[in-house]
């Protein structure tokens, strides 16, 4: 075993790959012929709306459900024929654990490592997420961020090469979402692969490597996050209240698309300065006011829009 850090050994990561998976329910086509690699010692994301097919791809490389076809594959081994190789070597944090409210943090890891022939000490992983106030406290009085941090050391107890981390920081604060940010960094620098779902845009762009954006049982896209902004969305977007007067068929220079989210209406273009130019014109010449005007580049909720046609949450 590779040398390590503050007592957790740094894991050699094999690459993952699914060519062409498929798992229906009757009529459901819940994974529609995936295709996704996920490279050694990086943060993968995988997002896409409620009932895209997330949580069942990822219950199928972890070994809790089996494919109806395609291939799941970790270095040489096939994970569809030898899912123990899943449960002895990957982690998984799931968004709602099932820990026994009434066992103390320090029980409930011991717990979970004697599920395992290989383990990290429970001190380490105590004092690695910052538990050792809470020791002997039990679950029932964990605050949602100690029950995450929790969640994440179960997780990571079998000296995983591979941790899965599904919606992380969910229903969390502020400050609790950056601390299992920082934690999460941590594992990528130890060497591990982290593969995680979030309904957070900004978490996905902070701490993603690449990603994949589901829907319908299919990734619709791939790449790293920069990267897919940059071919999905290459141009700029004007914002307006939406109390400003400007029909959906207007004629700037550079306009691509008009949409109305919410209180603004959004202008996209790929010549900034042509359609503000235009846009000021046509608002002098009818003695309009630009309210709520302003400016910016695309993000990768945009692309996610632009993909699924929906938002995350849908």
């Amino acid at each position: 075993m590779p040398a390590s850090q503050g007592g957790i050994h740094l894991a050699r990561s094999e690459f993952l790959c699914l060519k062409d998976v498929h798992k229906t329910y009757g009529a459901v086509r819940a994974v529609d012929g995936v295709d996704l690699g996920i490279e050694p010692g990086r943060i993968f994301g995988l997002l896409g709306p409620n009932g895209a097919g997330k949580t069942t791809t990822l219950e199928m490389i972890e070994g809790l459900r089996r494919p109806d076809s395609g291939t799941i594959t970790y270095g040489e081994h096939d994970l569809v024929r030898q899912p123990r190789v899943a449960r002895e070597r990957f982690g998984v944090q799931l968004q709602t654990s099932a820990f026994f409210e009434l066992l103390r943090v320090d029980e409930t890891i011991d717990l979970f490592a004697s599920f395992y022939r290989h383990t990290l000490p429970t001190e380490t992983l105590i004092e690695r997420f910052e538990l050792g106030e809470k020791r002997k406290a039990y679950v029932q009085h964990l605050s949602g961020g100690q029950r995450q941090r929790l969640a994440v050391a179960v997780a990571l107890v079998n000296d995983p090469e591979v941790v899965f981390l599904d919606e992380p920081t969910a229903g969390l604060d502020p400050q609790a979402r950056r601390n299992v940010w920082d934690s999460v960094r941590q594992l990528r620098e130890e060497g591990r692969s982290v593969v995680l779902t979030t309904h957070y845009m900004d978490e996905a762009e902070a701490l993603c490597d690449q990603l994949a954006v589901m829907d319908h049982g299919r990734v619709l896209d791939e790449g790293q996050p920069k990267e897919l902004i940059a071919r999905r969305m290459p141009g700029a977007f004007i914002e307006l209240s939406s109390e400003v007067p400007i029909a959906d068929d207007v004629s700037l220079p550079g306009l691509e698309r008009l949409t109305r989210e919410g209180p603004k209406t959004v202008l996209m273009t790929q010549h900034l300065d042509e359609t503000l130019a235009a846009l000021a014109e046509w608002a002098r010449a009818r003695d309009v006011p630009l309210t709520g005007l302003a400016t910016r580049s695309a993000t990768l909720e945009d692309v996610f829009l632009h993909l699924t046609g929906r938002s995350l949450r849908d």
